[in-house]
Protein backbone atom coordinates (compact mmCIF):
# COMPACT_ATOMS: atom_id res chain seq x y z
CA UNK A 1 0.00 0.00 0.00
CA UNK A 2 1.13 3.52 -1.19
CA UNK A 3 2.35 5.77 1.83
CA UNK A 4 -1.02 8.27 2.06
CA UNK A 5 -0.34 10.62 4.99
CA UNK A 6 -2.49 10.33 8.12
CA UNK A 7 -2.41 12.58 11.05
CA UNK A 8 -3.30 11.46 14.42
CA UNK A 9 -5.42 13.16 16.29
CA UNK A 10 -2.85 12.97 19.01
CA UNK A 11 0.03 14.26 16.73
CA UNK A 12 -1.60 17.39 16.39
CA UNK A 13 0.11 20.36 17.77
CA UNK A 14 3.60 18.17 18.06
CA UNK A 15 7.02 20.10 18.12
CA UNK A 16 8.80 19.39 15.25
CA UNK A 17 11.56 18.55 17.09
CA UNK A 18 9.83 16.34 19.39
CA UNK A 19 11.14 12.93 18.92
CA UNK A 20 8.11 10.35 19.13
CA UNK A 21 7.44 7.98 16.78
CA UNK A 22 4.24 8.87 14.30
CA UNK A 23 3.84 5.47 12.38
CA UNK A 24 2.38 1.98 12.43
CA UNK A 25 4.88 -0.25 14.76
CA UNK A 26 5.98 -2.96 12.18
CA UNK A 27 9.05 -4.42 14.25
CA UNK A 28 8.78 -6.15 17.89
CA UNK A 29 12.37 -4.95 18.35
CA UNK A 30 15.14 -2.99 17.14
CA UNK A 31 18.21 -4.21 15.63
CA UNK A 32 21.04 -2.20 15.24
CA UNK A 33 23.69 -3.19 12.52
CA UNK A 34 27.11 -1.75 11.67
CA UNK A 35 29.52 -2.38 8.54
CA UNK A 36 32.47 -0.60 9.46
CA UNK A 37 34.67 -1.63 6.17
CA UNK A 38 38.15 -0.12 4.57
CA UNK A 39 40.78 -1.71 1.65
CA UNK A 40 41.86 -3.71 4.90
CA UNK A 41 39.02 -5.41 5.76
CA UNK A 42 35.23 -5.51 6.75
CA UNK A 43 33.66 -5.75 10.32
CA UNK A 44 29.98 -6.46 10.97
CA UNK A 45 28.67 -5.98 14.48
CA UNK A 46 25.18 -5.90 16.12
CA UNK A 47 25.40 -3.63 18.08
CA UNK A 48 23.62 -4.17 21.84
CA UNK A 49 24.19 -0.68 23.68
CA UNK A 50 24.31 2.38 21.35
CA UNK A 51 27.39 4.14 23.60
CA UNK A 52 29.37 1.28 21.20
CA UNK A 53 28.80 3.97 18.53
CA UNK A 54 30.77 6.53 19.74
CA UNK A 55 34.04 5.04 18.58
CA UNK A 56 33.31 5.18 15.21
CA UNK A 57 33.59 8.98 15.44
CA UNK A 58 37.15 9.08 15.18
CA UNK A 59 37.80 6.07 12.75
CA UNK A 60 39.41 6.55 9.19
CA UNK A 61 37.33 3.84 8.00
CA UNK A 62 33.43 3.73 6.60
CA UNK A 63 31.10 3.18 8.69
CA UNK A 64 27.31 1.85 7.43
CA UNK A 65 24.90 1.69 10.79
CA UNK A 66 22.03 0.38 9.92
CA UNK A 67 18.32 0.85 12.14
CA UNK A 68 15.49 -1.51 11.57
CA UNK A 69 12.91 -0.40 13.31
CA UNK A 70 11.68 3.56 14.40
CA UNK A 71 9.67 3.06 17.51
CA UNK A 72 12.09 3.33 20.48
CA UNK A 73 12.83 7.05 21.21
CA UNK A 74 15.53 6.70 23.56
CA UNK A 75 17.64 5.00 21.01
CA UNK A 76 16.58 7.89 18.71
CA UNK A 77 17.88 9.95 21.21
CA UNK A 78 21.25 8.22 21.71
CA UNK A 79 21.89 8.48 17.97
CA UNK A 80 21.13 12.44 18.14
CA UNK A 81 23.49 12.80 20.99
CA UNK A 82 26.04 10.90 19.39
CA UNK A 83 26.56 11.86 15.92
CA UNK A 84 25.29 15.36 16.92
CA UNK A 85 22.02 14.99 14.64
CA UNK A 86 19.62 17.85 15.00
CA UNK A 87 16.00 16.92 16.50
CA UNK A 88 14.08 17.98 13.57
CA UNK A 89 16.07 15.96 10.94
CA UNK A 90 14.66 12.47 13.38
CA UNK A 91 11.54 13.93 13.54
CA UNK A 92 11.42 13.06 10.01
CA UNK A 93 12.80 10.16 10.14
CA UNK A 94 10.00 8.76 12.81
CA UNK A 95 7.63 10.06 10.81
CA UNK A 96 7.29 7.31 7.88
CA UNK A 97 4.25 9.01 6.42
CA UNK A 98 5.98 11.78 5.26
CA UNK A 99 7.30 12.63 1.98
CA UNK A 100 10.59 11.36 0.28
CA UNK A 101 12.84 14.82 1.07
CA UNK A 102 16.06 15.91 1.04
CA UNK A 103 17.54 18.45 3.58
CA UNK A 104 21.12 19.69 4.18
CA UNK A 105 22.53 19.87 8.16
CA UNK A 106 25.09 21.16 9.89
CA UNK A 107 27.05 18.07 9.67
CA UNK A 108 25.56 16.38 6.34
CA UNK A 109 22.53 15.71 4.71
CA UNK A 110 19.26 13.92 5.31
CA UNK A 111 17.04 11.75 2.86
CA UNK A 112 14.19 10.12 2.92
CA UNK A 113 12.37 7.63 -0.12
CA UNK A 114 9.92 4.85 -0.16
CA UNK A 115 11.85 1.50 -0.76
CA UNK A 116 9.61 -1.17 -2.17
CA UNK A 117 10.48 -5.05 -2.75
CA UNK A 118 8.35 -7.25 -4.65
CA UNK A 119 7.74 -11.21 -3.72
CA UNK A 120 7.44 -12.83 -6.25
CA UNK A 121 6.09 -16.25 -3.91
CA UNK A 122 3.55 -14.11 -2.54
CA UNK A 123 3.09 -12.21 -5.81
CA UNK A 124 2.90 -9.33 -3.52
CA UNK A 125 4.50 -5.61 -3.44
CA UNK A 126 5.63 -4.55 -0.15
CA UNK A 127 6.62 -1.27 0.94
CA UNK A 128 8.63 0.39 3.41
CA UNK A 129 9.89 3.90 4.64
CA UNK A 130 13.68 4.49 4.34
CA UNK A 131 16.06 7.55 5.83
CA UNK A 132 19.73 8.08 5.04
CA UNK A 133 21.76 10.30 6.98
CA UNK A 134 25.28 10.82 5.21
CA UNK A 135 27.76 12.51 7.28
CA UNK A 136 31.51 12.28 7.25
CA UNK A 137 32.62 8.61 6.35
CA UNK A 138 29.36 7.66 8.16
CA UNK A 139 26.12 6.43 6.69
CA UNK A 140 23.23 5.90 8.96
CA UNK A 141 19.51 4.40 7.69
CA UNK A 142 16.58 3.76 8.97
CA UNK A 143 13.48 1.66 8.38
CA UNK A 144 10.30 0.67 9.76
CA UNK A 145 11.00 -3.18 9.79
CA UNK A 146 13.85 -6.21 9.48
CA UNK A 147 14.55 -6.81 5.82
CA UNK A 148 15.63 -4.71 3.15
CA UNK A 149 16.80 -4.50 -0.96
CA UNK A 150 20.32 -4.14 0.19
CA UNK A 151 21.77 -7.25 0.19
CA UNK A 152 24.13 -7.00 -3.48
CA UNK A 153 25.40 -3.96 -2.03
CA UNK A 154 26.55 -5.59 1.19
CA UNK A 155 28.01 -8.34 -0.98
CA UNK A 156 30.13 -5.93 -2.85
CA UNK A 157 31.59 -4.58 0.47
CA UNK A 158 32.45 -7.85 1.32
CA UNK A 159 33.93 -9.56 -1.47
CA UNK A 160 35.18 -6.50 -3.28
CA UNK A 161 38.37 -4.25 -2.71
CA UNK A 162 36.23 -1.83 -5.61
CA UNK A 163 34.87 2.26 -5.57
CA UNK A 164 32.29 1.64 -3.03
CA UNK A 165 35.77 0.80 0.10
CA UNK A 166 37.16 3.99 -0.92
CA UNK A 167 34.72 6.61 -2.24
CA UNK A 168 33.16 8.06 0.75
CA UNK A 169 30.17 7.56 2.48
CA UNK A 170 28.04 9.62 0.42
CA UNK A 171 28.77 7.02 -2.81
CA UNK A 172 27.69 4.36 -0.34
CA UNK A 173 24.43 6.52 -0.24
CA UNK A 174 24.02 6.86 -3.80
CA UNK A 175 24.54 2.88 -4.26
CA UNK A 176 21.52 2.49 -1.97
CA UNK A 177 19.39 5.23 -3.51
CA UNK A 178 20.31 3.51 -6.78
CA UNK A 179 19.06 -0.05 -5.49
CA UNK A 180 15.66 1.59 -4.41
CA UNK A 181 14.91 3.07 -7.70
CA UNK A 182 15.95 -0.05 -9.54
CA UNK A 183 13.50 -2.16 -8.03
CA UNK A 184 10.91 0.79 -8.36
CA UNK A 185 11.86 -0.07 -12.37
CA UNK A 186 11.44 -3.70 -11.57
CA UNK A 187 8.26 -3.64 -9.98
CA UNK A 188 6.66 -1.26 -13.08
CA UNK A 189 8.63 -4.36 -15.34
CA UNK A 190 6.40 -6.48 -13.24
CA UNK A 191 3.25 -4.92 -13.75
CA UNK A 192 3.91 -4.18 -16.97
CA UNK A 193 4.25 -7.49 -18.32
CA UNK A 194 0.99 -8.25 -16.95
CA UNK A 195 -0.81 -5.12 -18.43
CA UNK A 196 0.18 -6.46 -21.99
CA UNK A 197 -0.32 -9.84 -21.24
CA UNK A 198 -3.88 -8.37 -20.77
CA UNK A 199 -4.22 -6.77 -23.73
CA UNK A 200 -3.84 -9.50 -25.69
CA UNK A 201 -6.32 -11.34 -23.73
CA UNK A 202 -8.95 -8.10 -24.38
CA UNK A 203 -8.58 -8.97 -28.08
CA UNK A 204 -9.99 -12.38 -27.87
CA UNK A 205 -12.26 -12.02 -25.16
CA UNK A 206 -14.21 -9.96 -23.33
CA UNK A 207 -15.61 -10.46 -20.18
CA UNK A 208 -16.26 -9.04 -16.47
CA UNK A 209 -13.22 -10.81 -14.98
CA UNK A 210 -11.37 -8.63 -17.77
CA UNK A 211 -12.99 -5.60 -16.09
CA UNK A 212 -12.17 -6.28 -12.16
CA UNK A 213 -8.52 -7.26 -13.45
CA UNK A 214 -7.84 -3.95 -14.98
CA UNK A 215 -9.23 -2.24 -12.47
CA UNK A 216 -7.00 -4.05 -9.93
CA UNK A 217 -3.89 -3.34 -12.17
CA UNK A 218 -4.98 0.34 -12.48
CA UNK A 219 -5.64 0.40 -8.27
CA UNK A 220 -1.53 -1.08 -8.01
CA UNK A 221 -0.11 1.29 -10.28
CA UNK A 222 -1.57 4.16 -8.71
CA UNK A 223 -0.37 3.55 -5.17
CA UNK A 224 2.92 3.39 -7.05
CA UNK A 225 2.56 6.40 -8.52
CA UNK A 226 1.40 7.96 -4.86
CA UNK A 227 5.07 6.67 -3.85
CA UNK A 228 7.06 6.92 -7.00
CA UNK A 229 6.01 10.98 -8.07
CA UNK A 230 7.31 12.51 -4.97
CA UNK A 231 10.45 10.51 -4.87
CA UNK A 232 11.40 11.86 -8.34
CA UNK A 233 10.82 15.06 -6.73
CA UNK A 234 13.47 14.45 -3.81
CA UNK A 235 16.12 13.19 -6.01
CA UNK A 236 15.76 16.93 -8.56
CA UNK A 237 16.04 18.18 -4.96
CA UNK A 238 18.92 16.22 -3.89
CA UNK A 239 20.77 16.30 -7.07
CA UNK A 240 20.62 21.18 -6.52
CA UNK A 241 21.58 20.62 -3.04
CA UNK A 242 24.68 22.66 -2.22
CA UNK A 243 26.37 20.37 -0.15
CA UNK A 244 30.00 19.52 0.69
CA UNK A 245 29.33 16.40 2.44
CA UNK A 246 28.97 15.02 -2.03
CA UNK A 247 32.40 14.55 -2.75
CA UNK A 248 32.85 16.37 -6.67
CA UNK A 249 33.74 13.06 -8.50
CA UNK A 250 30.49 11.46 -7.07
CA UNK A 251 28.31 13.76 -8.04
CA UNK A 252 28.15 12.28 -11.48
CA UNK A 253 26.58 9.07 -10.05
CA UNK A 254 23.60 11.28 -7.65
CA UNK A 255 23.00 12.39 -11.62
CA UNK A 256 22.38 9.04 -12.71
CA UNK A 257 19.93 8.23 -10.25
CA UNK A 258 18.01 11.34 -11.74
CA UNK A 259 17.80 9.82 -14.79
CA UNK A 260 16.98 6.46 -13.56
CA UNK A 261 13.90 8.12 -11.31
CA UNK A 262 12.72 9.76 -14.62
CA UNK A 263 12.60 6.16 -16.67
CA UNK A 264 10.78 4.66 -13.37
CA UNK A 265 8.22 7.91 -13.85
CA UNK A 266 7.68 7.51 -17.83
CA UNK A 267 7.44 3.30 -17.34
CA UNK A 268 4.82 4.08 -14.74
CA UNK A 269 2.76 6.86 -17.14
CA UNK A 270 3.09 4.21 -19.50
CA UNK A 271 1.88 1.72 -18.54
CA UNK A 272 -1.03 3.72 -16.98
CA UNK A 273 -2.04 5.05 -20.05
CA UNK A 274 -1.57 1.60 -21.65
CA UNK A 275 -4.33 0.44 -18.81
CA UNK A 276 -6.64 3.66 -19.48
CA UNK A 277 -6.53 2.18 -23.31
CA UNK A 278 -7.49 -1.08 -22.34
CA UNK A 279 -10.14 0.48 -20.32
CA UNK A 280 -11.52 2.36 -22.98
CA UNK A 281 -11.02 -1.02 -25.50
CA UNK A 282 -13.21 -2.75 -22.96
CA UNK A 283 -16.01 0.09 -23.08
CA UNK A 284 -15.85 -0.40 -27.02
CA UNK A 285 -15.81 -4.30 -26.87
CA UNK A 286 -19.07 -4.30 -24.72
CA UNK A 287 -20.03 -1.47 -26.95
CA UNK A 288 -20.10 -3.47 -29.98
CA UNK A 289 -21.73 -6.68 -28.71
CA UNK A 290 -23.99 -4.94 -27.37
CA UNK A 291 -25.03 -3.09 -30.90
CA UNK A 292 -24.58 -6.27 -32.69
CA UNK A 293 -27.53 -7.95 -30.46
CA UNK A 294 -29.37 -4.92 -31.02
CA UNK A 295 -28.91 -5.52 -34.84
CA UNK A 296 -30.46 -8.84 -34.67
CA UNK A 297 -33.21 -8.02 -32.65
CA UNK A 298 -34.21 -4.85 -34.29
CA UNK A 299 -33.84 -7.36 -37.46
CA UNK A 300 -36.56 -9.88 -36.01
CA UNK A 301 -38.40 -7.53 -34.73
CA UNK A 302 -38.53 -5.97 -38.54
CA UNK A 303 -39.43 -8.98 -40.23
CA UNK A 304 -42.15 -9.94 -37.68
CA UNK A 305 -43.81 -6.72 -38.16
CA UNK A 306 -45.59 -7.43 -41.27
CA UNK A 307 -46.04 -10.84 -40.85
CA UNK A 308 -48.01 -10.07 -37.40
CA UNK A 309 -50.06 -7.53 -39.45
CA UNK A 310 -51.35 -10.13 -41.97
CA UNK A 311 -51.88 -12.76 -39.25
CA UNK A 312 -53.62 -9.90 -37.12
CA UNK A 313 -56.01 -9.16 -40.19
CA UNK A 314 -56.49 -12.41 -41.15
CA UNK A 315 -57.38 -13.66 -37.43
CA UNK A 316 -60.33 -10.86 -37.81
CA UNK A 317 -64.20 -12.13 -36.85
CA UNK A 318 -65.82 -10.70 -39.68
CA UNK A 319 -68.88 -12.98 -41.70
CA UNK A 320 -68.00 -11.92 -45.23
CA UNK A 321 -63.99 -12.34 -45.71
CA UNK A 322 -64.15 -13.79 -49.35
CA UNK A 323 -60.33 -15.02 -48.75
CA UNK A 324 -61.65 -17.67 -46.14
CA UNK A 325 -63.41 -19.65 -48.78
CA UNK A 326 -60.56 -20.16 -51.26
CA UNK A 327 -59.08 -23.76 -52.17
CA UNK A 328 -55.67 -22.34 -51.69
CA UNK A 329 -55.65 -19.03 -49.67
CA UNK A 330 -53.73 -20.95 -46.47
CA UNK A 331 -50.91 -21.91 -49.32
CA UNK A 332 -51.00 -18.24 -50.44
CA UNK A 333 -50.88 -16.29 -47.67
CA UNK A 334 -47.81 -18.32 -46.44
CA UNK A 335 -46.18 -17.27 -49.97
CA UNK A 336 -46.53 -14.04 -49.33
CA UNK A 337 -45.39 -14.45 -45.57
CA UNK A 338 -42.16 -16.00 -47.18
CA UNK A 339 -41.77 -13.70 -49.72
CA UNK A 340 -42.40 -10.58 -47.51
CA UNK A 341 -39.19 -12.54 -44.84
CA UNK A 342 -36.79 -13.15 -48.02
CA UNK A 343 -37.39 -10.06 -49.22
CA UNK A 344 -36.34 -8.04 -45.84
CA UNK A 345 -33.25 -10.54 -45.49
CA UNK A 346 -31.74 -9.38 -48.81
CA UNK A 347 -32.67 -5.88 -48.41
CA UNK A 348 -30.80 -6.24 -45.11
CA UNK A 349 -27.74 -8.04 -46.36
CA UNK A 350 -27.75 -5.45 -49.78
CA UNK A 351 -27.45 -2.37 -47.12
CA UNK A 352 -24.76 -4.12 -45.13
CA UNK A 353 -26.90 -4.47 -41.63
CA UNK A 354 -25.70 -7.97 -41.00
Amino acid sequence: MPYIPHKKKEDIGLSPYELKFRGKKKAEDIRVQVIDFDLEGVRETEIKDTGELRKYLSSDSITWINVDGLHNEQIIRDLSDIFSIPADILSDVMEPSSRPQAEEFDNGFFVSIKMMEFNEKKNRMSVDNLSLIVMDKILVTFQEEKGDVFEPVRERIRKHKTKIRTSGSDYLAFTLLDVVIDNYIYILGVYGEKVETLEGKLILDTNKETLKIINLFKHELNNLRVDIKPAKEMIMGLVKLDTDFIQEENEKHYKELQDNINQAVDLLDYYREVLYDELNMYHSSMSTKLNDTMTVLTIFSVIFIPLTFIVGVYGMNFDNFPELHWKYGYFIVWGIMLLIVAGMIGYFKKRKWF
